[in-house]
């Protein structure tokens, strides 16, 4: 278990950071979307630079959290929570992947809740890549 542990990065550099407005502006006008309440992930396959395989956003409404210090607590604690699962999404993704991902309630979860939510988010959002992958492949033999 503990070898296992040390191969896998539990790393959130830079270079995985979503920035690009153009990138963000394709999410929101091509993007698919998957929700696990309260947590939203809207996705686009594209193309980054040499190795990577991830870009990923945060964001909290300022409509449910209108002091900034909340709205940054909920972003770091969504930004750790996809730090610790984000080897659930690598490992199951065959290409580049735009994330944006978003907490959208005015209830104030605990880590855990959000944790074990990002959990089951990102195995929801693996599900549908795979089936979508099978319907393409589908298509392509008829």
């Amino acid at each position: 278990m503990n070898s296992i542990l040390k191969k896998m990065s539990f790393t959130y550099p830079k270079n995985e950071k979503l920035k690009s407005k153009i990138t963000i502006g394709l999410l929101f006008t091509e993007g698919k979307s998957v929700a696990k309440y309260p947590l939203r992930l809207v996705y686009n396959a594209g193309t980054f630079g040499e190795g990577e395989k991830i870009k990923i956003g945060v964001s909290v409404s300022k409509k449910y959290f209108k002091k900034a210090v909340d709205r940054n607590y909920f972003k770091r604690v969504l930004r750790e929570t996809y730090r610790l699962n984000k080897h659930l999404l690598l490992d199951n993704l065959d290409q580049p992947y735009s994330f944006m991902f978003f907490y959208q309630c005015k209830e104030k979860l605990s880590f855990e809740e959000i944790n074990t939510k990002t959990i089951q988010l990102f195995e929801k959002f693996v599900l549908q890549i795979k089936q979508s992958n099978v319907k393409f492949e589908e298509e392509e033999t008829k």
